[in-house]
């Protein structure tokens, strides 16, 4: 097998493992809720089986006060957690809670990743609160929320 047809499979088997979860999950959304919406407050209380989520000092969230591009607007979440077998970090859920869709990404972590952390660009329709839903191993729920002034061109 030649390097370069070795390179183009392997991008294609990443990418249709990358599409197959989100594929699920539209469908999922669109029978719980629609097709147009998928609110904060359906999703928080899907996610988390209506036990609702603890701020916590524990989950650090980054994002701009303001934003002169609602298209690409940067979020980092980090979580302080050993990540043993026994105490790890199960998921990260970025939310925008006014778009129509509200749940921008999730992200499923394992003791292997050795740190909490993820680092993605999200769109933002408008002003607006920006959430991270964290998924702990004992099946608790922590949260850091940021609001996030969403300007036109940088005009305010």
């Amino acid at each position: 097998m030649q390097r370069r047809e070795f390179f183009k499979k392997m991008g294609s088997v990443v990418a249709v493992s990358a599409v197959i979860p989100m594929m699920s999950f539209a469908e999922e959304a669109k029978k719980l809720v629609g097709p147009n919406e998928f609110s904060y407050e359906k999703a928080l209380n899907i996610i988390t089986s209506g036990k609702g989520a603890t701020a916590s000092p524990k989950v650090t969230l980054k994002a701009p006060e303001i934003a002169e591009n609602g298209a690409v607007v940067p979020v980092t979440v980090e979580v302080e957690s050993p990540m043993t077998e026994s105490d790890y970090v199960k998921t990260i859920h970025i939310f925008a809670t006014k778009n129509n869709n509200s749940r921008c990404i999730s992200v499923h972590l394992t003791p292997a990743n050795a740190k909490a952390m993820f680092s993605a660009r999200i769109k933002l329709g408008s002003t607006q609160d920006v959430v991270a839903l964290i998924e702990m191993s004992d099946g608790s729920f922590l949260s850091a929320a940021q609001s996030v002034k969403v300007t036109i061109g940088g005009c305010g």
